[in-house]
């Protein structure tokens, strides 16, 4: 079978529509509707007034027909609004799925992005990568190190320190005893006239003196 025979008995391939334009179709499709619903209601309620002065007139006739009529209206504003829903359930199905399709190409998107990332690098290179940082932390780290350490000797002898501190405390010593001692001389006390002895007064000297006495004979001999 020929195509151009195929085409003739299947038809011509409809082109893609999108989403979009869909809803968009079944948008004035719904105000259509939506408008003939109006008119259809406009009809049916002039019926209704029809058959009120037809009634007051007495031609029951007539006004059962109007009333017929009204009935017919009804129907057709009952279909009007079966389909009204039936397009409201499309749209709303086509936009769930507009929605599932963009997330979808969203995430294969991210998924393609995720994958030509992870091909410009591999495993070993992270792990050089972290070498090389460990390598250069350890280094500065020595610099650091360097740059803090006091200049000059920094180890001492304790021993000699001890014996160098012992020196200077005995010497201190030895010229704290052979120092002369120094008294100060007691203020004068003012006497009334009437009141002064012709005897002296003895000054007894004090225990820390006297002591003092006693270790400068022990070292002189």
């Amino acid at each position: 079978m020929s195509k151009t025979l195929l085409t003739r008995l299947l038809g011509k391939p409809k082109p893609k529509v999108s989403a979009q334009e869909t809803i968009a179709k079944l948008n004035e499709t719904l105000e259509m509707l939506e408008k003939k619903e109006t008119v259809l209601l406009k009809k049916a309620g002039a019926e209704v007034e029809k058959a009120k002065e037809f009634t007051r007139s007495k031609n029951k006739r007539a006004a059962i027909q109007c009333l017929k009529r009204k009935r017919l209206y009804d129907q057709q504003v009952e279909q009007l609004g079966n389909f009204q829903l039936r397009i409201h359930d499309q749209m709303i199905m086509l936009e769930g799925a507009q929605a599932t399709t963009e997330t979808v190409d969203a995430l294969r998107t991210g998924a393609f992005a995720m994958k030509r990332m992870q091909t410009e690098f591999n495993l070993d290179d992270v792990d050089n990568i972290m070498d090389e940082i460990t390598e250069q932390t350890e280094k500065m780290r020595q610099v650091q190190e360097a740059l803090s350490a006091p200049i000059g000797p920094a180890d001492y002898d304790e021993d000699e320190l001890e014996a160098e501190l012992e020196e200077l405390e005995g010497a201190e010593l030895e010229e704290q005893l052979f120092q002369p001692t120094i008294t100060t001389p007691a203020a004068p006390v003012h006497v009334p006239a009437g009141q002064q002895h012709t005897h002296p007064v003895s000054v007894k000297p004090t225990a820390e003196e006297d002591e003092l006495a006693k270790l400068q004979a022990e070292m002189a001999l």
